[in-house]
């Protein structure tokens, strides 16, 4: 496509936007509960001065638009100008075109809805490449250069941003609920971004070392490596293994080392991106359609 861009990556991103428009319009507009973020902004000057977020949202972009220019590169910058304008284009559609959406006045339920159709929509967006500008780009920047992830940076900008709306438009009430609602958000975004890619990392040092890879690699599939430690208190150089595995394959890992060696010392970690033949690449070294 022009610019670089990927027709998928394009309609998810637009799908994306499309979950968060309707969540933010249908939960958060509906029930007054405020968002985060330059979202929330656009909602204290729609509860102030009566501005359409959908127009809103556009201008409060534009002096962001012009620094993602410059650091996010040319493809990144124009998914965040497809993410934006789209975000506003449904956010059009569905404030002209509401669906009532009776949860008996629970604003728990409304909280919990709120959260998750912002998560899913924003993690989708972020999934393929894209931003709805605003605070997103400014996430993309700490999760890119500082590591942060990008449902906590953007759950600190909210959490500003909530407390003006406290002082604007929102009673305590409100604001408790609208907190659950971004805190529920940032962890989805969060597995959005992780889940999907989410394994298990096993450090494995053992004196059969060399039985228990060949279990793994017959009875798993899996690749081991082995790396050279230092045992500080023995004094002595030995093997140890390292082995990533799907969240899903942990027991089995734990059962095959054990049942060549039940004495074998493993440390097990979180593995949060995983890339790479068995991950995201086949035998053949093709990209894994997910």
């Amino acid at each position: 496509m022009l610019f670089g861009l990927k027709l998928k990556n394009t309609i998810f991103i637009l799908f994306g936007a499309g979950i968060f428009a309707f969540g933010l319009v249908h939960f958060n507009m509906q029930n007054n509960l405020a968002e985060g973020g330059f979202t929330g902004l656009t909602l204290i000057i729609y509860q102030l001065i009566g501005i359409n977020p959908s127009y809103s949202n556009l201008v409060l972009n534009i002096p962001l638009f012009l620094i993602g220019w410059k650091y996010l590169g040319r493809t990144s910058f124009f998914y965040t100008i497809i993410g934006t304008v789209g975000l506003s284009v449904w956010l059009w559609v569905f404030e002209r075109y509401q669906i009532e959406i009776n949860l008996g006045n629970d604003l728990m339920l409304v909280a919990l809805f709120a959260g998750v159709f912002v998560g899913v929509g924003l993690g989708i967006i972020f999934r393929y490449g894209g931003t709805t500008g605003g605070v997103d780009i400014i996430a993309r920047f700490a999760h890119r250069y500082l590591g942060m992830g990008m449902g906590r940076t953007m759950f600190i900008f909210d959490a500003v941003v909530i407390g003006l709306s406290i002082l604007t438009y929102l009673d305590y009430r409100e604001a408790m609920y609208t907190l659950v609602a971004v805190f529920i958000g940032a962890r989805v975004i969060d597995f959005m971004q992780e889940g999907a890619y989410a394994a298990r990392g096993a450090m494995i040092i053992s004196e059969k070392n060399e039985e228990i890879a060949d279990k793994i690699m017959k009875d798993m599939e899996r690749g081991v490596t082995v790396l050279r430690g230092y045992g500080s208190y023995t004094r002595t150089d030995r093997e140890v293994l390292y082995c990533v595995v799907g969240k899903n394959e942990l027991v089995r890992l734990k059962n095959a080392i054990t049942s060549v060696d039940p004495h074998a010392f493993v440390s097990v970690s979180e593995v949060h991106d995983v890339l790479g033949e068995g991950f995201t690449l086949d035998e053949n070294k093709n990209p894994i359609e997910r």
